[in-house]
């Protein structure tokens, strides 16, 4: 088997706050190789995105990471600052939650697609601009050649992620971050931006890591799924499995909470209490305080990520839980 395209061992984040180092991010694990979609899920605070802006070392002041993080084989953590630029420009791109936040306003787009080609790859201006144009008519946009013209604040949200995507593709890497890049759009919006992201992932094999709040949405365009608590992943497991092999109750809890078609509810299903910090954790399993299955022993002792069924779970009554569901399957037959 060909060796991941991203390959996260035991990365630990700490970051300066009021003064002392608090953990962001607990001993995490993680793969995704050519070709192949993964999905990071949690709720706000679980450290998904800080996850992927340590791929990257796009890290606040003071901030101290160690494990490791390998890119294409190339350890990125001890890299130097022209490292850093070499594989922000070639190997791994990063598309952010928020486009108008992070293309400048006072320039036309075309100057945001074109600069990198020409300042990184020593392209010519002209050269770069008929690139540029073709790779926005592959994510979707009509008439490039005017929007090439157009300021940020002149285009729609669906059409700025749009956008975003094209200037990931520039750099043609061999990895793309995807960080929640369709939380500010309507729902049929996101569903074409997803559909582009997800055509040019497989035209060009690439890797996604897909970060997002919406499991729903993880399990419809990923491979595989991470499920992130507290700065600690607590499941994986194959996207086809998710529904009906989840092994952890936080995942359940999760699923739980979407919307149904099929059942008629009065109202949503909430996860009780709220997310912890990966710093206010205790001991014990961090989602014992809104576990419904959750007894002295996890409150006292912390559950290791293990295999069981299709899934790797951090959760001691995983195989109770596997269990429930081969009854409930069995009694629907």
């Amino acid at each position: 088997m060909t060796e991941p395209l991203l390959q996260i061992e035991d990365l630990r984040l700490e970051l300066p706050v009021a003064g002392e180092m608090k953990t962001a991010i607990h001993g995490i694990g993680l793969e995704v190789r050519a070709g192949e979609a993964v999905g990071l899920v949690g709720e706000s605070g679980s450290g998904k995105s800080l996850t992927a802006r340590s791929i990257m070392r796009l890290l606040p002041h003071g901030a101290r990471l160690s494990g490791d993080v390998r890119l294409g084989g190339v350890s990125v953590p001890p890299l130097d600052d022209n490292g850093l630029r070499r594989i922000r420009a070639h190997d791994v791109a990063m598309i952010f939650q928020d486009p108008r936040a992070h293309i400048n306003p006072v320039h036309p787009i075309g100057d945001y697609l074109v600069e990198g080609l020409v300042l990184t790859r020593g392209m010519k201006r002209r050269d770069a601009e008929r690139k540029v144009v073709d790779l926005l008519r592959e994510v979707g946009i009509a008439d490039a050649e005017r929007r090439m013209r157009q300021r940020p604040w002149q285009l729609s949200g669906g059409l700025l992620q749009r956008v975003m995507i094209a200037g990931a593709l520039t750099a043609e890497p061999s990895l793309i971050l995807a960080d929640e890049p369709t939380t500010a759009l309507d729902v049929t919006t996101q569903e074409e931006v997803m559909a582009i992201l997800d055509e040019q992932r497989r035209e060009r094999a690439l890797g996604l890591l897909f970060i997002t709040h919406d499991l729903e949405l993880a399990g419809a365009v990923c491979d595989r799924i991470a499920v992130m608590y507290a700065g600690r992943i607590v499941e994986q497991l194959p996207a086809t499995h998710l529904r009906d092999d989840a092994a952890h109750p936080y995942t359940e809890a999760l699923l739980a909470a979407r919307p149904s078609l099929d059942v008629r509810r009065q109202r949503l299903v909430a996860v009780p209490g709220r997310p912890l910090s990966a710093f206010e954790a205790g001991e014990g399993c961090p989602f014992a305080a809104r576990c419904p299955r959750a007894e002295e022993r996890c409150r006292q002792e912390r559950p290791v990520l293990r295999p069981v069924g299709e899934s790797i779970v951090a959760c001691h009554f995983s195989e109770d839980i596997r269990a429930a569901h081969t009854r409930e399957e069995s009694a629907h037959a």
